[in-house]
């Protein structure tokens, strides 16, 4: 007997083209129209007013060849993608494991890790005022020091970066914790039974199961790295030592500057990165499980 065919009715219809269609208008009027657009002004010389003339990629060679704030601000993201990645992230899962583990008052460490993640980058910036002004700072006045930790281009990228890694350490705590709790409590004692230290078993058993949740962690990590941006305009303004792509992209297309197409190249290659990245790491997670 053939299976019968679901007909919708017209009400049916009328929600399923109305969810759809804010959800399509949305994502291409938020997210890929004014990606599309980013990539076809990056090779105009606009400046908002007038007429839009075409440099083809005359805006990328001016980047590379005559804006010094460009290299700068690369160096700032990759050592910033580089630290969330290879510090901040292993000491969230550290702490995901140590909570996992059940200890003592582990409801009030998990809550005290994971409320930065409730602040903005922005907030997190004043906080780092705070903590590190030469003037009215913290860390100064008891440590009996007179570093300007903010002031000082060699070593204030350092300062706000453990700033930033402060919120990023929370959020991954969170999202490994809860992989390590979907771990099946048998794996582990198979492993014990086997002879495997706790070290091995998580190492050989207990971490390669969270590979979910690792592609999770990556994407979070490089979106958090490279769309940095709150934090170091709170404060400078993303000058002196703390120049970030993000920075320059605002500073040239809603700045004084109204350097729309050159603005538009800068976020072009911030767009490029990221995707490069993340494309990267997820088809060679995809060919593995193949």
């Amino acid at each position: 007997m053939a299976a019968k065919t679901r007909r919708y009715s017209a009400r049916d219809m009328a929600v399923l083209v109305i969810g759809l269609g804010v959800a399509i208008v949305v994502n291409v009027g938020v997210i890929w129209g004014p990606a599309l657009a980013s990539i076809g002004l990056s090779g105009t010389d606009w400046s908002g007013i007038g007429p839009i003339e075409w440099v083809g990629g005359q805006n990328y060679h001016d980047l590379a060849a005559e804006y010094p704030p460009f290299w700068s601000a690369v160096r700032n993201n990759v050592l910033w993608l580089g630290f969330l990645a290879l510090v901040a992230t292993p000491f969230g899962l550290f702490c995901a494991v140590l909570l996992d583990r059940r200890l003592r008052m582990s409801r009030f460490y998990q809550s005290a890790l994971y409320m930065p993640v409730v602040l903005s980058l922005a907030v997190v910036g004043f906080i780092a005022q705070l903590v590190y002004s030469s003037d009215y700072g913290v860390l100064n006045s008891v440590t009996g020091l007179s570093v300007d930790w903010l002031g000082d281009s060699s070593i204030n990228i350092w300062v706000v970066m453990v700033a930033a890694a402060w919120r990023h350490v929370g959020y991954v705590m969170v999202i490994y914790l809860a992989g390590l709790k979907a771990v099946d409590p048998a794996l582990k004692e198979a492993a014990a039974i086997d002879g495997a230290s706790e070290r091995q078993a998580f190492f050989r058993v207990v971490f390669p199961t969270l590979r979910p949740v690792n592609v999770i962690v990556l994407v979070i990590t490089v979106i958090e790295a490279l769309r940095a941006f709150d934090i170091v305009y709170a404060i400078n303004r993303g000058r002196n030592g703390l120049e970030l792509l993000s920075v320059l992209v605002t500073e040239n297309i809603v700045g004084e500057a109204s350097r729309i197409g050159f603005g538009s190249a800068i976020a072009v290659i911030l767009l490029a990165i990221s995707v490069g990245f993340i494309a990267t790491y997820l088809s060679q997670m995809f060919r593995e499980e193949r």
